[in-house]
């Protein structure tokens, strides 16, 4: 392992400890980077999100060793139940060889800290409360070489310096936008509220995705865009939330907090979803989608997770796609690490952008085209009527909009998804 060039300097500065943040860093530290992994919170730490989590988040738990049992904490899941168009459908997760045929429950409070922890025991140095503010940079070439911050709770002014920063601190980045690089306004953008209710619906073992949102409360019934969520957690609560998106008209115009207020009160009264069940306020956060920021490498600075849009535009999942981008970045940057000149350095990261690009692209512009059709009322209303009737193309579905397919020797099913994935514009 390389030696730590000093205590505020390393190979590799990572800023933000999430799913992103804490697997760039994981996987640099294993390969025997000096790696920095900067945290402005303390953990554990709440987080807007589902906490429900597809295979294909299970597969980069399980490839980073995270104990994934129920003895650690882990609620597992069958598969997926979708509610629309007066159908009930409970669909399980596909047979692959893949990705494995379950998903997982955590609360996201310990979920990051459990990733976090795991950068640690491989060898990264985690600083917590320590907030990042401007970029340092070389004023001949413009080039990132560290960061300024704010550590602990005296917020005293430090700094870091590494050749390579890995920004990984979500929707809001600051570091990319100090460094130029602003949200593409041609890409969707998702919102998620949520909250927590005491309910005995907490040990359900399918994630339960409605994908008509009514809106009761005017005179006349409203379907909005969207779809809303029920995830047990196994601990005597359900997370319940939902996502809509900017496609959608009705985007700006309503307070999402009360929708789902008023989706909550349409529920069976047994379920209790009421107010006085409610464990936690209702808090939104942002899903930035399908590459909204570029260019994923520029300068000395990799975008990984949230702070390169990578949020799916089929499903709103983001943590499958922060942890993958993570290990795509730190595979990227340990073989430019190895490179002997700054050129073949350079050569090595451009390549970053690429990858990120073959890997999602096509299939991140079939999602934007799925997103504008159904920011469209009347489309969705036939989709949910017209196709939850139909279980195999509801089979089909799934794998799609989960990203759930063998890439080879997969069945039709698959083939089809991927060849549509390799054929779209990877923009």
């Amino acid at each position: 392992m390389t030696e730590p060039l000093s205590e505020h300097s390393a190979d590799v500065i990572v800023v933000g400890a999430g799913p992103a943040g804490s697997t760039t860093a994981y996987y640099l530290a294993k390969a025997g980077l000096d790696v920095l992994l900067l945290e402005k919170t303390a953990f554990p730490r709440e987080k807007v999100c589902g906490d429900g989590l597809t295979p294909r988040a299970t597969k980069q738990l399980v490839a980073m060793g995270i104990d994934i049992s129920e003895e650690a904490g882990w609620l597992r899941n069958k598969g997926l139940r979708i509610i629309g168009g007066g159908v009930r459908l409970q669909l399980d997760w596909p047979e692959l060889a893949s990705y494995p045929d379950y998903g997982l429950v955590r609360k996201r409070d310990d979920f990051d800290e459990q990733l976090a922890q795991q950068a640690q025991k491989a060898g990264a140095r985690l600083y917590e409360r320590c907030n990042v503010g401007a970029p340092i940079r070389d004023e001949r070439t413009g080039r990132i070489t560290g960061v300024e911050a704010r550590l602990g709770e005296e917020k005293t002014p430090v700094t870091f310096h590494a050749p390579l920063v890995v920004a990984a601190d979500g929707n809001s980045t600051r570091l990319s936008l100090a460094m130029g690089l602003h949200r593409r306004e041609d890409r969707p953008m998702g919102v998620a509220v949520r909250t927590y209710f005491t309910s005995p619906r907490h040990d359900d073992d399918y994630l339960e995705s409605w994908l008509e949102l009514w809106d009761k409360r005017g005179a006349q019934d409203r379907l909005l865009p969207g779809y809303g969520w029920i995830f047990g957690m196994g601990d005597g609560t359900s997370n319940v939330g939902l996502g809509i998106l900017n496609s959608s008209s009705a985007f700006k115009e309503l307070d999402w907090r009360e929708v789902l207020k008023a989706w909550c009160a349409s529920m069976p009264e047994e379920w209790g979803f009421t107010p006085e069940n409610m464990t936690i306020p209702i808090r939104g956060a942002a899903l930035p989608m399908a590459f909204n920021r570029q260019p994923h490498y520029t300068k000395g600075l990799l975008l990984v997770g949230d702070a390169g849009g990578m949020v799916n535009p089929f499903n709103g999942e983001g943590i499958a796609y922060a942890m993958e981008s993570g290990q795509i970045a730190a595979d990227v940057i340990v073989q430019a690490h190895a490179r002997a000149t700054p050129a073949q350095r350079e050569l090595a990261l451009n390549n970053y952008p690429k990858v990120l690009k073959e890997t999602y692209g096509g299939y991140y512009t079939m999602g934007r085209a799925f997103v504008k059709l159904i920011g469209n009322p009347k489309v969705m209303k036939v989709a949910t009527q017209r196709g939850l009737t139909h279980p195999l193309l509801m089979k089909f579905t799934l794998k799609m909009l989960a990203n759930l397919t063998d890439p080879q020797g997969g069945d039709a099913m698959d083939r089809i998804i991927n060849g549509l994935s390799k054929v779209a514009p990877k923009a």
